[in-house]
């Protein structure tokens, strides 16, 4: 599809062509009369740049600059300058929803003559969704009410991994040890569960106190995993379902993600990445190609949930979001704010858009 836009301060034509994967092709025109209004800019922005001898920076006459610097260096900067002011108008008069840095390229640039360019930029992709509100129900029915029940093998397993953990290693050489001499001496080495001992954990009176706050602590946590569970599975069938062209800016903007994570995960172990890489024998771009598959599903899935959100009309309020910016610099004391308030406007919608479709099953 081409569409010719006319009559605009900033630019004379532009022609805009649906490329693949959510990109856009803009090929247009800014008339010399246009690229003209620039000149002032321009030749100011060159004075700041430029050193001669006998004048200070800013305040070289023009006809000395014109001949030091050349009309072709100054008639760039002009069409640096008119391609950014036009482009910023071409993305709001068609309304694109562009995405990530633009390639601008001038294909043609002639002084009295118009100046002619190329931009293609990523634009956030149309969405066909699939009725997700009952993909969500049949998510919600799969669900199997044993798996919340609390059993005594639990609290068994529960109380047992607590002494563990409490167990004594005062003259215990565990380094040379073999797993199963390791473990016997953990267990023989494990405090008696008395009521004495529930007492030191916390605010408990004795073990049957103990045993039924414990009961309701692994209740709370598998009501959790099944509802994380459960989610991830709405998300996957409804994403499955969806059709959309992924632009790779969003999928790279993912993966850089995910290798920022990994490398401060690898850092935190105390090893640098060049080791690792050397010692798993891959390289990084090995990595990210393993990553890749994981990047396509999230950033799908973000397109997803933004979507639902937008049409059902789903977002955080201004004081949700400045709370979780709150808490956010509370316990990371070099966030951006700004930043922090685009994270947490992201998790509570995506937070919000999950209770709806949890919701729409009643």
């Amino acid at each position: 599809m081409t569409k010719t836009t006319q009559t605009s301060k900033s630019y004379s034509t532009a022609d805009i062509k649906k490329l693949e994967k959510a990109q856009v092709e803009i090929n247009g025109s800014i008339s010399s009369e246009i690229l003209e209004t620039f000149r002032t800019q321009a030749l100011k922005n060159i004075n700041n740049m430029v050193s001669v001898d006998g004048f200070r920076k800013g305040n070289i006459p023009e006809n000395i600059l014109v001949s030091k610097v050349g009309d072709m260096a100054i008639l760039e900067e002009m069409a640096e300058l008119a391609l950014s002011k036009a482009y910023l108008d071409i993305i709001i008069d068609n309304k694109l929803d562009a995405i990530g840095k633009p390639t601008i390229g001038v294909t043609k640039l002639a002084k009295g003559n118009p100046l002619e360019f190329k931009i293609t930029t990523a634009v956030i992709p149309e969405l066909k969704l699939p009725d997700y509100k009952k993909i969500a129900q049949a998510e919600i029915k799969k669900n199997d009410p044993s798996e919340l029940k609390v059993t005594e093998k639990d609290i068994e397993d529960s109380i047992l991994r607590i002494r563990k953990s409490h167990a004594s290693h005062e003259g215990h050489d565990h380094e040379k040890m073999t797993p199963e001499e390791h473990e016997k001496a953990v267990e023989a080495a494990m405090p008696e569960f008395t009521d004495a001992f529930v007492k030191t954990l916390g605010d408990f009176s004795d073990i049957p106190d103990f045993k039924n706050k414990l009961s309701d602590m692994i209740a709370e946590n598998k009501r959790d995993q099944a509802n994380e569970k459960t989610r991830i599975r709405i998300a996957d069938a409804i994403a499955e379902k969806t059709e959309v062209e992924l632009p790779e800016i969003m999928i790279e903007s993912e993966l850089n993600r995910t290798q920022a994570q990994f490398d401060a995960d690898v850092q935190r172990m105390g090893v640098k990445m060049d080791d690792y890489l050397k010692h798993a024998k891959k390289s990084l771009e090995d990595l990210r190609k393993e990553w890749r598959p994981h990047s396509e599903k999230k950033a799908k899935l973000q397109l997803v949930l933004n979507e639902i959100a937008r049409v059902e009309k789903i977002a955080p309020t201004t004081e949700e979001i400045e709370e979780e910016v709150n808490h956010i610099v509370e316990h990371y004391k070099d966030a951006d704010r700004e930043q922090a308030g685009t994270y947490a406007e992201t998790v509570l919608t995506n937070e919000k858009v999950f209770q709806f479709l949890e919701s729409s099953e009643k």
